[in-house]
């Protein structure tokens, strides 16, 4: 058995010279995360979705991912609680985290404590979208 097939955790999909980076997209709202999921696509990334925070906390432990982009509030575990699961987990902590906020839900941005890299407020447009995901790869490629 190889290490991959031995271990649910692997390093990060950018390793490779000619990787596709890969965000997991952690959307309730299908129509929501399905714009978001084409519009990343289109953006050259590999695209992981998950309906809710419990759904991306095995897709994270079970896949390489380079960027999560989260809805802050969603059934069973929101963007806040899956951004602070990421981050106490040695093997995905220096994942970079996008939450996507209602401008109804400007309290989220403030109670982070830290943990979130950036703050997108809904509607996301597609520009500011690919922009932040572009910035937080290029900077987790170092």
């Amino acid at each position: 058995m190889s290490e991959d097939e031995s271990s649910p955790f692997r390093e990060p999909a950018t390793n490779g010279a000619n990787s596709q980076p890969c965000v997991l997209l952690v959307e309730d709202d299908r129509s929501v995360r399905r714009y978001l999921e084409v519009t990343l696509q289109r953006s050259g990334y590999r695209v992981l979705t998950a309906e809710d925070g419990l759904e991306a906390m095995k897709v994270a432990l079970s896949s390489a991912i380079d960027v999560v982009v989260t809805d802050a509030i969603m059934p069973n575990l929101s963007g806040q609680q899956l951004a602070a699961f990421l981050r106490k987990n040695p093997k995905l902590s220096s994942i970079p985290i996008v939450l996507l906020t209602g401008q109804e839900n400007k309290a989220a941005s403030t109670t982070a404590d830290g943990i979130i890299d950036a703050f997108l407020y809904k509607p996301v447009k597609a520009d500011e979208l690919k922009d932040c995901v572009g910035k937080l790869v290029k900077r987790s490629r170092g």
